[in-house]
């Protein structure tokens, strides 16, 4: 996971997306007082999805943006450069794969949100991705002796107990 959340936040320098918000792109949530444009991802599940020779994982990632611009111009920049960055987008994540990112959900908002300088509108989106990423701790042998099912890339062989 942490090599996941690593990528997203690699994958956001010198893009138009960094511009649209500053570089101001927080994991879980942004510091009180944070000044607007900015973005906070965070993982919302993760589910592992083992096969005998595969070890997948099943994430979803959710982007909240926000702006306190007094029309919806820099939301939307903001959102369509998300896209332009992650959907359907490949990335290098370490010791993993990326099968895919794709937009599954989006909620365009007008919020509340409370300043030091009291109660402000803020236009904000929330889009969450679909994410399959591969680990790859196996890799099938098929050995000439029948109680060898497999090794590991690591060469730990796999028995069968029968």
């Amino acid at each position: 996971m942490k090599n996941l959340t690593t990528a997203i936040y690699g994958q956001l320098a010198g893009s138009a997306f960094a511009t649209d918000i500053n570089s101001r792109m927080f994991k879980g949530q942004a510091p009180e007082g944070t000044t607007y444009p900015y973005a906070v991802y965070m993982v919302v599940t993760d589910v592992p999805d083992h096969t005998f020779s595969e070890d997948f994982e099943d994430v979803i990632v959710q982007f909240s943006l926000f702006s306190s611009a007094s029309g919806t111009e820099q939301i939307e920049d903001m959102y369509a450069d998300l896209l332009t960055l992650y959907d359907e987008n490949d990335f290098s994540i370490e010791e993993e794969d990326l099968i895919w990112m794709r937009e599954s959900n989006t909620a365009f908002l007008v919020e509340d949100h409370t300043t030091p300088t009291g109660t402000q509108r803020i236009w904000a989106y929330h889009v969450s991705f679909d994410v399959k990423t591969l680990n790859e701790p196996y890799a099938v042998v098929w050995m000439d002796t029948p109680d060898v099912i497999f090794e590991d890339t690591t060469g730990v062989e796999f028995r069968n107990r029968s």
